[in-house]
């Protein structure tokens, strides 16, 4: 493949283009992908999130209604809230990346990774769980009576035959 040299352009200030085109991009691309952060609130508010870039979970606040919940869908509401931001974020990396690189092999391997579109935004039914009772705190059992063992039963001395034995087992 020959180069793209411009008229009256060399091999070296061609090469040194690149090299400064490339650190722009990589310049703008680590810009974007710092703002790419996202924060994300539950319908209900009850759960609020950060992500960073790299899908990792930067912050949870739980509001005032997140202890109406319940554990079972208080962490279906903070799974669900945590995953559509990581979503979010991951859309948001790929469009800075799709916008500085250009259409291409890169951006297509880059897009290939983002989850697929059919899956819904939208948090858990919570209806799910509506039926579930409330953990109750468990009494404990009542403490199980000391085992007694049985009374070890003595063999009977064996009768003396002869008052003489004594004196060779004195004890």
């Amino acid at each position: 493949m020959q180069p793209n040299l411009r008229p009256g352009e060399d091999f070296q200030h061609f090469l040194d283009r690149q090299v400064q085109e490339m650190q722009q991009k990589a310049s703008a691309l680590s810009e974007a992908f710092a703002e790419s952060a996202a924060t994300v609130s539950s319908r209900d508010g009850s759960v609020t999130v950060t992500v960073a870039p790299n899908g990792a979970l930067r912050n949870l606040q739980l509001g005032a209604r997140a202890c109406e919940l319940g554990p079972a869908r208080l962490t279906a509401a903070i799974m669900d809230t945590v995953r559509l931001a990581q979503k979010q974020t991951a859309r948001s990396i790929a469009d800075s990346f799709s916008i500085i690189n250009g259409p291409g092999e890169s951006t297509d391997l880059i897009r290939s990774f983002l989850p697929p579109e059919d899956e819904p935004d939208a948090d858990v039914d919570q209806s799910k769980f509506a039926d579930e009772e409330p953990e109750r705190e468990a009494t404990p059992p009542p403490p199980a009576p000391p085992v007694v063992p049985p009374p070890t039963a003595r063999r009977p001395r064996p009768a003396r035959k002869d008052e003489d034995d004594d004196e060779e087992r004195p004890w």
